[in-house]
């Protein structure tokens, strides 16, 4: 639509051009003003439209549940683990048996990090993901935290991975999560 109608402005002024100098050489010094201005149009539109189209890639939203909260399927080295984002979280936290479906060391792990949770103190270990993937946004060598069997019911998405993401905000009800180019 803008391009048929930039079309019509170079046509309009170039046969404004013709009207008002009648002559040649005015004429065709406006048609290649009006040219080269249509062709500037063009070249930053098409940009624009490309530069959005590349975040728009780097995009991930995630819907608010009717609880409030955000939950998401995430992929724990390759392993598909329900999470919910959790900004108060300051790591990824794993409940123990998302840590042994991803194939984690959990035999040689030390539960020596004091922790609070919403069920409780309790204690957790360190450890690092090899990759923490949320859609198409893939973070590796990610610190997380596994909790030990039946601490936790479900799995956080902390500040260790949200802090590695170019920006998150919510909007309306959609958390939208923005990775790096």
């Amino acid at each position: 639509m803008s391009r048929a109608l930039l079309v019509l402005v170079v046509l309009i002024a170039t046969a404004g051009a013709v009207v008002a100098y009648g002559d040649p050489q005015r004429i065709s010094a406006a048609q290649k003003a009006m040219s080269s201005l249509l062709r500037e149009r063009v070249a930053s539109a098409t940009a624009a439209a490309e530069a959005e189209k590349t975040r728009a890639l780097r995009t991930v939203k995630v819907p608010r549940g009717q609880g409030g909260e955000f939950a998401l399927k995430a992929k724990i080295n390759g392993v598909n683990a329900p999470m919910v984002v959790d900004t108060g979280a300051t790591s990824v936290v794993l409940t123990y048996e998302t840590a042994k479906a991803a194939g984690l060391p959990l035999e040689i792990l030390d539960f020596d990090v004091e922790l609070e949770t919403a069920n409780g103190h309790t204690r957790a270990a360190k450890l690092s993901l090899d990759s923490l993937a949320v859609g198409h946004l893939v973070e590796r060598s990610v610190p997380a935290l596994v909790v030990p069997r039946g601490q936790m019911k479900t799995n956080l998405l902390g500040m260790s991975f949200l802090d590695r993401l170019e920006s998150w905000e919510v909007r309306s009800d959609r958390l939208m999560l923005q990775g790096y180019p």
